[in-house]
């Protein structure tokens, strides 16, 4: 006997003794169309790549001066970068993450990079305009108003600097970057992303390790953040690139490792699968090492709640999420979020969900679900 899939609200979880068939939850023609949209980026084999130790700012938190990455020399010439970039694309690799420090301020590096591989992103603090025909999607950091940028990242106007570089940019996403000081902040900044044409998604500062400054994260400030979260989502839905889902994920009290199993080899060690045999996060002078790589190196582990984590961490985790329609929903609302950040040209479907929904085997923040409703 099949279950009732087409009604409006989601039919009820199978029982353990009858439990959902992942052929039941994509019979569903709206879950089965974003399930085939989706899949067809299971493609993507992503590395990242410091391309420079400078940077034209120096911010508190920052992740790249931290540990010893940050005193590798550079490598500058560009054919040993078209090199490296060849014998990735050799050994599966199909997405290429461009960082640093500042990889704006080697504009011909990344130009190689994009030259020999064809998808990608760059991690930028935008106060540079990365050349047009760079066709990777450009993710511009931002942590605040101006005023509180200029508090946290001693740079004066920061945000009027990065629109004036990338406004109505197809390749841009502006990336607020939630701290327990600007988190009221937000709706102003996304109100003025969002009428300069430009798209907005949601970042969660995770502390480095070691980290003793004040931007560390509290239950209480997780809470206000995945608040403030879904309340921009749904003001903004044209501009917000976000999901109930990746509130939920990215504000819980458990961190992205506790909640989901990190899958990048820093946490995994298996090397025979998925990130654990592909991933490498290469330092300024081309070297890797496996045992510290991951999305964003010398992160804090058990405080990890950053987006780039995320894209990889959440969606490796498929077949936890097959276990009922509103959990699979859930999922793919997160997956088509992450490949609209993620992939150029990429348009986001609107959300399944509008509702937040735990992770597996997790219950909601509390408190999260009911000022949802009065929002």
């Amino acid at each position: 006997m099949t279950r009732a899939l087409h009604t409006k609200q989601p039919p009820a979880a199978g029982t353990a003794e009858d439990p959902w068939k992942f052929s039941d939850i994509i019979a569903d023609p709206v879950i089965k169309d974003h399930w085939e949209k989706v899949r067809r980026y299971f493609l993507l084999r992503e590395s990242t790549y410091d391309m420079t130790s400078r940077c034209n700012i120096r911010c508190n938190g920052c992740y790249y001066y931290e540990g010893e990455k940050q005193h590798t020399p550079d490598e500058r010439d560009a054919d040993a970068w078209r090199t490296l970039m060849r014998r990735e694309k050799e050994r599966g690799i199909t997405f290429a993450v461009l960082a640093g420090a500042e990889p704006s301020l080697v504009p011909e590096l990344c130009a190689v990079c994009s030259q020999e591989i064809a998808l990608g992103a760059i991690a930028t603090n935008g106060m540079k305009s990365i050349p047009t025909d760079i066709n990777y999607k450009i993710h511009i950091s931002v942590w605040g108003n101006d005023e509180t940028s200029f508090k946290t990242r001693n740079a004066k106007n920061m945000l009027v600097r990065q629109l004036e570089n990338y406004s109505a940019d197809p390749r841009a996403v502006f990336i607020y970057t939630f701290t327990p000081h600007n988190i009221e902040e937000a709706e102003a900044v996304t109100a003025t992303i969002a009428d300069h044409n430009n798209r907005v998604s949601f970042n969660v500062f995770s502390a480095p390790v070691g980290y003793t400054g004040d931007l560390r994260h509290t239950p209480q400030s997780l809470l206000e953040t995945g608040r403030m979260m879904i309340k921009l989502l749904k003001r903004y839905p044209e501009h917000v690139l976000f999901s109930h889902y990746n509130a939920v994920a990215h504000t819980h009290e458990k961190g992205l490792h506790d909640l989901f199993g990190c899958s990048y080899p820093r946490q995994n060690r298996t090397e025979n699968v998925g990130l654990g045999k592909s991933f490498r996060q290469y330092r300024t002078d081309l070297s890797w090492n496996r045992d510290v790589a991951c999305c964003v190196p010398d992160t804090d582990c058990p405080d990890c709640r950053h987006y780039a984590a995320g894209s990889a961490v959440v969606t490796a985790r498929l077949y936890r999420h097959a276990v009922n329609p509103q959990q699979f929903k859930a999922w793919l609302d997160y997956v088509d979020t992450y490949l609209s950040v993620w992939v150029i040209d990429y348009e986001k479907e609107s959300n399944l969900c509008t509702q937040p929904v735990a992770p597996p085997g997790f219950e909601l923040p509390p408190g999260l679900a009911q000022s949802v409703n009065a929002i």
